[in-house]
Protein backbone atom coordinates (compact mmCIF):
# COMPACT_ATOMS: atom_id res chain seq x y z
CA UNK A 1 0.00 0.00 0.00
CA UNK A 2 1.30 3.75 -1.22
CA UNK A 3 2.14 5.71 1.71
CA UNK A 4 -0.48 8.53 1.91
CA UNK A 5 0.85 11.90 0.47
CA UNK A 6 -0.22 15.45 0.16
CA UNK A 7 -0.98 16.83 -3.27
CA UNK A 8 0.25 20.21 -3.70
CA UNK A 9 -1.84 22.57 -1.87
CA UNK A 10 -5.16 21.75 0.16
CA UNK A 11 -6.86 18.73 -0.84
CA UNK A 12 -10.74 17.88 -0.77
CA UNK A 13 -12.12 14.77 -0.46
CA UNK A 14 -15.83 14.58 -2.54
CA UNK A 15 -18.01 11.47 -2.66
CA UNK A 16 -21.93 11.07 -3.98
CA UNK A 17 -22.86 8.03 -1.85
CA UNK A 18 -25.24 5.59 -3.06
CA UNK A 19 -27.49 2.56 -1.58
CA UNK A 20 -25.47 0.83 -3.72
CA UNK A 21 -22.19 2.67 -4.61
CA UNK A 22 -20.04 5.61 -3.81
CA UNK A 23 -18.42 7.81 -6.58
CA UNK A 24 -15.24 9.67 -5.10
CA UNK A 25 -12.75 11.91 -6.17
CA UNK A 26 -9.96 13.86 -4.48
CA UNK A 27 -9.60 17.31 -5.84
CA UNK A 28 -7.20 20.02 -6.08
CA UNK A 29 -8.18 24.43 -5.62
CA UNK A 30 -5.76 25.02 -8.54
CA UNK A 31 -7.02 22.46 -11.04
CA UNK A 32 -10.71 22.44 -9.95
CA UNK A 33 -13.67 20.24 -10.11
CA UNK A 34 -12.96 19.73 -13.55
CA UNK A 35 -10.07 18.14 -12.99
CA UNK A 36 -9.74 15.00 -9.87
CA UNK A 37 -6.10 14.03 -8.77
CA UNK A 38 -7.93 10.44 -8.57
CA UNK A 39 -11.51 9.24 -9.02
CA UNK A 40 -13.33 5.78 -8.08
CA UNK A 41 -16.24 3.96 -7.30
CA UNK A 42 -16.76 1.19 -4.19
CA UNK A 43 -19.77 -0.77 -3.66
CA UNK A 44 -20.99 1.26 -0.38
CA UNK A 45 -22.69 -1.82 1.19
CA UNK A 46 -19.23 -3.77 1.69
CA UNK A 47 -18.13 -0.93 4.66
CA UNK A 48 -20.27 -0.06 7.67
CA UNK A 49 -20.03 3.38 6.91
CA UNK A 50 -18.83 6.24 5.14
CA UNK A 51 -15.17 6.42 6.70
CA UNK A 52 -14.29 3.48 6.23
CA UNK A 53 -15.23 3.33 2.86
CA UNK A 54 -13.18 7.12 2.53
CA UNK A 55 -10.35 5.36 3.91
CA UNK A 56 -10.03 2.54 1.62
CA UNK A 57 -10.62 5.28 -1.35
CA UNK A 58 -7.54 7.10 0.17
CA UNK A 59 -5.13 4.34 0.86
CA UNK A 60 -5.60 2.53 -2.10
CA UNK A 61 -4.22 6.14 -4.39
CA UNK A 62 -2.25 6.68 -0.99
CA UNK A 63 -3.61 10.28 -0.99
CA UNK A 64 -4.56 13.00 2.15
CA UNK A 65 -6.98 15.28 2.35
CA UNK A 66 -7.42 18.34 4.23
CA UNK A 67 -11.40 18.54 3.44
CA UNK A 68 -14.30 16.58 2.32
CA UNK A 69 -17.64 17.01 1.14
CA UNK A 70 -20.31 13.98 0.78
CA UNK A 71 -23.78 14.38 -0.75
CA UNK A 72 -26.36 11.77 0.14
CA UNK A 73 -29.85 10.64 -0.76
CA UNK A 74 -31.74 12.20 1.78
CA UNK A 75 -32.49 15.85 3.56
CA UNK A 76 -29.44 16.87 5.96
CA UNK A 77 -30.51 18.85 8.57
CA UNK A 78 -27.96 21.04 10.73
CA UNK A 79 -25.60 19.12 9.46
CA UNK A 80 -26.87 15.82 10.14
CA UNK A 81 -28.12 13.09 7.40
CA UNK A 82 -30.23 9.93 7.69
CA UNK A 83 -29.67 8.09 4.48
CA UNK A 84 -32.25 6.73 2.97
CA UNK A 85 -31.08 3.80 1.41
CA UNK A 86 -28.41 2.86 3.53
CA UNK A 87 -28.02 2.33 7.54
CA UNK A 88 -25.99 5.39 8.12
CA UNK A 89 -26.27 8.38 10.31
CA UNK A 90 -23.57 11.07 8.88
CA UNK A 91 -22.48 14.08 10.73
CA UNK A 92 -20.64 16.65 9.78
CA UNK A 93 -18.10 16.85 13.17
CA UNK A 94 -17.93 13.57 14.06
CA UNK A 95 -16.95 12.63 10.17
CA UNK A 96 -14.23 15.79 10.47
CA UNK A 97 -12.54 14.01 13.38
CA UNK A 98 -12.64 10.35 12.53
CA UNK A 99 -11.09 11.14 9.00
CA UNK A 100 -8.93 13.57 11.01
CA UNK A 101 -9.38 16.57 8.05
CA UNK A 102 -10.21 20.24 8.90
CA UNK A 103 -14.21 20.59 8.11
CA UNK A 104 -16.71 18.15 6.00
CA UNK A 105 -19.45 19.32 4.27
CA UNK A 106 -22.46 16.95 4.00
CA UNK A 107 -25.42 18.23 1.19
CA UNK A 108 -28.60 16.42 -0.50
CA UNK A 109 -27.86 14.57 -3.66
CA UNK A 110 -29.92 17.12 -5.36
CA UNK A 111 -28.41 20.12 -4.06
CA UNK A 112 -24.73 18.28 -5.41
CA UNK A 113 -26.27 18.15 -8.82
CA UNK A 114 -28.00 21.37 -8.81
CA UNK A 115 -24.84 22.90 -7.55
CA UNK A 116 -23.57 21.17 -10.70
CA UNK A 117 -25.80 22.65 -13.63
CA UNK A 118 -24.94 26.06 -14.07
CA UNK A 119 -21.55 25.18 -15.00
CA UNK A 120 -22.66 22.11 -17.26
CA UNK A 121 -21.91 22.88 -21.28
CA UNK A 122 -23.94 22.35 -24.34
CA UNK A 123 -22.50 18.76 -24.64
CA UNK A 124 -23.38 18.05 -20.95
CA UNK A 125 -26.94 18.51 -21.96
CA UNK A 126 -29.63 17.49 -24.24
CA UNK A 127 -32.11 19.96 -24.91
CA UNK A 128 -35.90 19.38 -25.54
CA UNK A 129 -37.76 22.47 -25.27
CA UNK A 130 -35.34 25.68 -26.53
CA UNK A 131 -37.15 28.28 -24.71
CA UNK A 132 -36.14 31.54 -23.48
CA UNK A 133 -34.20 31.80 -20.88
CA UNK A 134 -34.28 34.13 -18.50
CA UNK A 135 -30.70 35.83 -17.49
CA UNK A 136 -30.89 35.39 -13.61
CA UNK A 137 -33.93 32.95 -13.66
CA UNK A 138 -34.91 30.20 -11.42
CA UNK A 139 -33.50 26.92 -12.62
CA UNK A 140 -35.74 23.64 -11.34
CA UNK A 141 -33.73 20.39 -11.21
CA UNK A 142 -35.63 17.17 -11.41
CA UNK A 143 -34.26 13.51 -11.19
CA UNK A 144 -36.10 10.06 -11.23
CA UNK A 145 -33.20 7.57 -10.25
CA UNK A 146 -33.70 4.90 -7.51
CA UNK A 147 -36.21 7.59 -5.71
CA UNK A 148 -37.35 11.24 -7.26
CA UNK A 149 -34.88 14.41 -6.64
CA UNK A 150 -36.01 17.57 -7.23
CA UNK A 151 -33.84 20.93 -6.04
CA UNK A 152 -34.05 24.69 -7.37
CA UNK A 153 -31.09 27.34 -7.70
CA UNK A 154 -32.01 31.39 -7.39
CA UNK A 155 -29.42 33.82 -8.64
CA UNK A 156 -28.53 36.37 -5.46
CA UNK A 157 -26.97 38.76 -8.14
CA UNK A 158 -23.67 36.95 -8.38
CA UNK A 159 -24.22 33.64 -8.53
CA UNK A 160 -26.63 30.85 -8.43
CA UNK A 161 -27.60 29.66 -4.70
CA UNK A 162 -28.61 25.57 -4.86
CA UNK A 163 -31.54 24.88 -2.24
CA UNK A 164 -32.73 21.10 -1.36
CA UNK A 165 -36.19 20.01 -1.47
CA UNK A 166 -38.45 16.63 -0.59
CA UNK A 167 -40.96 17.57 -3.60
CA UNK A 168 -40.75 14.06 -4.63
CA UNK A 169 -42.49 13.02 -1.56
CA UNK A 170 -45.38 15.76 -2.25
CA UNK A 171 -48.96 13.78 -3.15
CA UNK A 172 -49.09 12.17 -6.22
CA UNK A 173 -52.01 14.23 -8.47
CA UNK A 174 -54.08 12.26 -11.05
CA UNK A 175 -54.12 14.04 -14.22
CA UNK A 176 -56.10 10.53 -16.31
CA UNK A 177 -58.64 8.31 -15.58
CA UNK A 178 -56.31 6.12 -15.85
CA UNK A 179 -53.67 7.58 -13.15
CA UNK A 180 -56.82 8.28 -10.89
CA UNK A 181 -56.99 4.03 -11.14
CA UNK A 182 -53.50 3.95 -10.66
CA UNK A 183 -53.32 6.00 -7.58
CA UNK A 184 -56.06 3.39 -6.09
CA UNK A 185 -53.93 0.63 -7.03
CA UNK A 186 -50.91 2.35 -5.07
CA UNK A 187 -52.98 3.97 -1.82
CA UNK A 188 -53.89 0.09 -1.37
CA UNK A 189 -50.98 -0.81 -0.89
CA UNK A 190 -49.07 2.20 0.65
CA UNK A 191 -51.57 4.67 1.72
CA UNK A 192 -49.80 7.84 1.00
CA UNK A 193 -49.26 8.24 -2.46
CA UNK A 194 -46.06 10.14 -3.52
CA UNK A 195 -44.95 11.06 -7.05
CA UNK A 196 -41.91 9.04 -6.08
CA UNK A 197 -44.41 5.96 -5.44
CA UNK A 198 -45.23 6.52 -9.67
CA UNK A 199 -42.34 8.43 -11.26
CA UNK A 200 -39.18 6.53 -9.95
CA UNK A 201 -37.10 3.62 -10.42
CA UNK A 202 -38.79 2.49 -7.38
CA UNK A 203 -42.45 3.66 -8.98
CA UNK A 204 -41.24 2.24 -12.62
CA UNK A 205 -42.45 -1.31 -10.97
CA UNK A 206 -45.77 0.28 -9.27
CA UNK A 207 -46.75 1.26 -12.98
CA UNK A 208 -45.33 -2.27 -14.65
CA UNK A 209 -47.75 -3.79 -11.62
CA UNK A 210 -51.13 -1.62 -12.18
CA UNK A 211 -50.48 -2.07 -15.85
CA UNK A 212 -50.44 -6.14 -15.70
CA UNK A 213 -53.29 -6.42 -13.00
CA UNK A 214 -55.50 -3.32 -13.31
CA UNK A 215 -55.20 -2.63 -16.66
CA UNK A 216 -54.86 -6.11 -18.00
CA UNK A 217 -51.87 -5.92 -20.82
CA UNK A 218 -50.39 -9.24 -20.67
CA UNK A 219 -47.09 -10.23 -18.87
CA UNK A 220 -44.86 -11.60 -20.92
CA UNK A 221 -42.94 -15.07 -19.10
CA UNK A 222 -39.74 -13.64 -19.86
CA UNK A 223 -39.77 -10.42 -18.68
CA UNK A 224 -41.45 -11.82 -15.93
CA UNK A 225 -38.37 -14.34 -15.12
CA UNK A 226 -36.18 -11.43 -15.40
CA UNK A 227 -38.13 -9.47 -12.82
CA UNK A 228 -38.34 -11.84 -10.55
CA UNK A 229 -34.37 -13.32 -10.62
CA UNK A 230 -33.46 -9.03 -10.43
CA UNK A 231 -32.51 -7.33 -6.95
CA UNK A 232 -34.99 -4.76 -6.13
CA UNK A 233 -32.68 -1.78 -7.33
CA UNK A 234 -32.44 -3.57 -10.79
CA UNK A 235 -35.92 -4.35 -12.07
CA UNK A 236 -36.40 -0.86 -13.29
CA UNK A 237 -33.63 -1.24 -15.78
CA UNK A 238 -35.06 -4.61 -17.04
CA UNK A 239 -38.16 -2.76 -17.11
CA UNK A 240 -36.17 -0.58 -19.58
CA UNK A 241 -34.70 -2.57 -21.49
CA UNK A 242 -37.77 -4.89 -22.14
CA UNK A 243 -39.47 -1.21 -23.47
CA UNK A 244 -36.33 -0.53 -25.51
CA UNK A 245 -35.87 -3.53 -27.36
CA UNK A 246 -35.47 -4.29 -30.81
CA UNK A 247 -39.42 -5.89 -30.19
CA UNK A 248 -40.85 -3.76 -27.80
CA UNK A 249 -42.78 -5.60 -24.81
CA UNK A 250 -45.80 -4.53 -24.99
CA UNK A 251 -46.28 -4.08 -21.02
CA UNK A 252 -42.87 -2.65 -20.38
CA UNK A 253 -43.58 -0.10 -23.03
CA UNK A 254 -46.96 0.93 -21.63
CA UNK A 255 -45.17 1.52 -18.18
CA UNK A 256 -42.87 3.48 -19.81
CA UNK A 257 -45.69 5.86 -21.27
CA UNK A 258 -47.59 6.33 -17.58
CA UNK A 259 -43.72 6.73 -16.42
CA UNK A 260 -43.10 9.75 -19.18
CA UNK A 261 -46.48 11.07 -18.59
CA UNK A 262 -46.24 11.18 -15.04
CA UNK A 263 -42.72 13.01 -15.15
CA UNK A 264 -43.65 15.51 -17.29
CA UNK A 265 -46.78 16.71 -15.07
CA UNK A 266 -44.56 16.87 -12.37
CA UNK A 267 -41.83 18.39 -13.95
CA UNK A 268 -44.36 21.01 -14.95
CA UNK A 269 -45.85 21.48 -11.13
CA UNK A 270 -41.86 22.13 -10.21
CA UNK A 271 -41.45 24.73 -12.96
CA UNK A 272 -44.63 26.60 -11.77
CA UNK A 273 -43.99 26.11 -8.11
CA UNK A 274 -40.40 27.67 -8.85
CA UNK A 275 -41.68 30.00 -11.65
CA UNK A 276 -38.02 28.72 -13.64
CA UNK A 277 -37.46 31.02 -16.34
CA UNK A 278 -33.68 29.81 -15.77
CA UNK A 279 -35.14 27.00 -16.95
CA UNK A 280 -35.51 22.75 -15.93
CA UNK A 281 -32.92 20.53 -16.13
CA UNK A 282 -33.79 17.01 -15.76
CA UNK A 283 -31.13 14.61 -14.11
CA UNK A 284 -30.76 11.00 -12.51
CA UNK A 285 -30.13 7.82 -13.78
CA UNK A 286 -33.07 7.25 -15.65
CA UNK A 287 -33.92 9.95 -18.42
CA UNK A 288 -30.60 9.86 -20.44
CA UNK A 289 -31.83 6.08 -20.69
CA UNK A 290 -35.03 7.06 -21.67
CA UNK A 291 -33.89 9.92 -24.00
CA UNK A 292 -35.49 8.75 -27.49
CA UNK A 293 -38.74 8.31 -26.03
CA UNK A 294 -38.53 11.53 -23.95
CA UNK A 295 -37.87 13.48 -27.07
CA UNK A 296 -40.90 11.54 -28.92
CA UNK A 297 -43.74 14.16 -28.17
CA UNK A 298 -45.42 12.78 -24.90
CA UNK A 299 -43.70 14.29 -22.39
CA UNK A 300 -43.54 17.67 -23.75
CA UNK A 301 -47.26 17.61 -24.52
CA UNK A 302 -47.53 16.79 -20.43
CA UNK A 303 -45.34 19.39 -19.18
CA UNK A 304 -47.18 22.50 -20.98
CA UNK A 305 -50.52 20.89 -20.04
CA UNK A 306 -50.94 24.00 -17.59
CA UNK A 307 -54.34 25.18 -18.73
CA UNK A 308 -53.70 29.29 -18.57
CA UNK A 309 -49.84 28.47 -17.39
CA UNK A 310 -49.42 26.67 -20.80
CA UNK A 311 -48.28 29.65 -22.74
CA UNK A 312 -45.86 30.63 -19.67
CA UNK A 313 -44.47 27.02 -19.15
CA UNK A 314 -44.05 27.07 -23.38
CA UNK A 315 -40.90 29.50 -22.60
CA UNK A 316 -39.24 27.99 -20.55
CA UNK A 317 -36.20 25.38 -21.40
CA UNK A 318 -36.40 21.98 -20.79
CA UNK A 319 -32.60 20.07 -20.91
CA UNK A 320 -31.94 16.75 -20.06
CA UNK A 321 -28.56 16.26 -18.58
CA UNK A 322 -26.73 13.33 -20.45
CA UNK A 323 -23.04 13.98 -17.86
CA UNK A 324 -22.18 11.29 -15.66
CA UNK A 325 -21.56 12.10 -12.34
CA UNK A 326 -23.00 15.26 -12.01
CA UNK A 327 -23.45 14.90 -7.91
CA UNK A 328 -20.31 14.02 -7.65
CA UNK A 329 -18.60 17.31 -9.83
CA UNK A 330 -21.54 19.33 -7.65
CA UNK A 331 -20.28 17.86 -4.52
CA UNK A 332 -16.58 18.83 -5.88
CA UNK A 333 -17.36 22.15 -6.85
CA UNK A 334 -19.17 23.13 -3.30
CA UNK A 335 -16.59 21.59 -1.42
CA UNK A 336 -13.96 23.47 -3.21
CA UNK A 337 -15.98 26.77 -2.70
CA UNK A 338 -15.88 26.49 0.91
CA UNK A 339 -12.65 25.36 0.56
Amino acid sequence: MPTARHASGACLLAADIGGTKTDLGVYALGPGPRAPLATGRLPSTDYDGIVPLARAFLDAHGLAVDYACFDVAGPVVDGRARLNNLPWVLDEAVLARALGVKAVWLLNDLVATAVAVPGLSAADVVTLNAGKAVAGGTIAVIAPGTGLGEAFLTWNGHRYRAYASEGGHASFGPATPDEAALYLYVRERFGHVSYERVCSGIGMVHLYGFHRDRRNVIESPAIAARLAEAPEHEQARRIIDGALAATPDPLCVATLESFIAILGSETSNLMLKTLSTGGVYIAGGIPARILPMLQAGGFLARVKDKGRMSGVLAQMPVHVVTATQVALLGAASYGLERM
